[in-house]
């Protein structure tokens, strides 16, 4: 029988990009309720309201996905933000889930959280070894500390914490603004838009060489379902598990949208790490993921879904809490 079946479960962050899959992920399962708390009702950095969110609604398992997220640009204009509301999300979302008797988390942290110089692919078991890109550590940091509480609450409370460590996620309901966006959503938006104005270049952030495993949301979100039926603690990559370059990205989306002008490089913005993949041997084996959405595929589904969207995705950095 699934974990999911007859159980109330919270999801936070399920009006934010990764939460829209998830919850669809959900809709799915045998849960007997299904609550979706929004940012407009509960501030959760705030203590007083995280206690009133699970009293509002009881639950036995909490899929935690809320935090304070952006691109790397945004990251380095905003370092103690970035830090500050994601290390009070985290700390105050877990200690009132155990106190209001939630049974069950399974969460998302950083994939950027690595250490900067780890061996590639990327595995768990060297997540601790060493110092992640200093661009993004404050954030990065703060969603480690995911892994820290993950032990810390089963020794003391024996309250299981899966903590899963996406790749670069994409897909529709992404943040698409220019400034705040990650790479893939922010070039979806600057394709899209040259092709429909008529511009004859796109301008891209570096040289086109970093690399990085990037993974469809709707894969993500169904490991993220599968690790409820694990039973203790555990630190899991869910990523496509493939290096994939800027360029890769570009080339396809010329491809998908139709662009026939010229590529610009803009060298003089940051490009962040080199390279970045992960081993998901450990996904395949717990909880039978295996990623199924090529990148060109699930490229021309976030550019349908963009065309089909634009005047009601978010084009402004404003990522929910909740």
């Amino acid at each position: 029988m699934s974990f999911w079946s007859n159980q109330r479960v919270l999801v936070t962050g399920g009006g934010g990009f990764l939460g829209h899959h998830v919850v669809d992920a959900l809709k799915t399962m045998p849960v007997s309720q299904l609550i979706i708390p929004r940012k407009s009702q509960y501030d959760l950095t705030d203590i007083h309201q995280v206690k009133k969110m699970f009293k509002d609604y009881p639950c036995d398992a909490v899929v935690h996905l809320a935090g304070y997220v952006g691109g790397l640009g945004r990251n380095v204009q905003e370092p103690a933000t970035f830090f500050y509301k994601n290390i009070m999300i985290n700390s105050l979302l877990i200690e009132e889930a155990r106190l209001a008797g939630v049974q069950k988390i399974i969460t998302t942290g950083a994939g950027c959280g690595y250490p900067e110089d780890a061996p590639l692919p990327l595995k768990e078991s060297d997540f601790w070894n060493g110092f992640p890109q200093v661009q993004s550590s404050p954030y990065s940091l703060a969603k480690r500390m995911l892994d820290v509480q993950a032990y810390a609450y089963w020794t003391q409370y024996q309250l299981p914490i899966i903590v899963l460590l996406p790749g670069n996620i994409y897909g529709p309901f992404d943040n698409f603004d220019l400034e705040g966006a990650h790479v893939a959503p922010a070039l979806v938006r600057k394709f899209i838009e040259a092709v429909s104005r008529g511009h004859d270049t796109v301008t891209v952030w570096g040289d086109g060489k970093p690399t990085r495993d990037f993974v469809y949301a709707g894969d993500v979100a169904k490991g993220i379902v599968a690790a409820g039926e694990l039973t203790t603690p555990n630190l899991i990559n869910l990523a496509s598990g493939y290096e994939t370059s800027i360029l890769d990205i570009v080339t396809a989306l010329v491809d998908i949208t139709g662009f026939k002008g010229t590529i610009v490089w803009d060298t003089s913005r940051a490009s962040g790490q080199s390279r970045r993949f992960f081993d998901i041997s450990k996904a395949k084996e717990l909880l039978a993921y295996e990623p199924t959405t090529s990148l060109y595929d699930g490229l021309k589904k976030t550019v349908d879904w963009y065309s089909v969207n634009q005047k009601t995705a978010r084009n402004i950095f404003d990522q929910p809490n909740v």
